[in-house]
């Protein structure tokens, strides 16, 4: 039988603020389940709810937002295993997301998928960025 927990964050939490979101959209921020995590796709969303027009600074929020969850599990970019992007404009962000992407994934390289979509949540949403890692366990 697999174990499942899902993380439910602090509603201080200083990256997220809250779990409203998680509440209102009725889903999890990461599930644990045989030794790996799911995390659901992570945007540039700010803790006030707002979020940077400047696409590399949107994009490092995204990945702080990553951060965040790997750290409440005790976990961190070296555990990831998957990582999946969602561009709405793969071409114009690929090289900036790039460059965030290197500032926290320096070795132990994830399989990475790179996809083009034609929306996200909200229309001034440019990337979404999903990760699987591994426990340690």
């Amino acid at each position: 039988m697999s174990q499942i927990e899902r993380l439910r964050l602090p509603e201080d939490d200083a990256t997220f603020g809250s779990n409203r979101i998680f509440d209102l959209f009725q889903y999890s921020t990461a599930v644990t389940a045989n030794g790996l995590v799911f995390i659901a796709g992570q945007i540039g969303l700010r803790a006030d709810g707002t979020i940077p027009q400047d696409p590399q600074e949107q994009i490092d929020v995204a990945f702080k937002r990553i951060e965040a969850v790997l750290e409440h599990l005790g976990l961190d970019f070296t555990d990831v295993v998957e990582l999946v992007s969602y561009h709405v404009d793969v071409g114009s962000q690929l090289a900036a997301f790039r460059e965030v992407k290197e500032r926290y994934i320096r070795s132990d390289f994830p399989a990475w998928t790179i996809l083009g979509v034609a929306a996200l949540a909200r229309p001034e949403l440019i990337v979404e960025i999903k990760v699987v890692a591994a426990t340690r366990s």
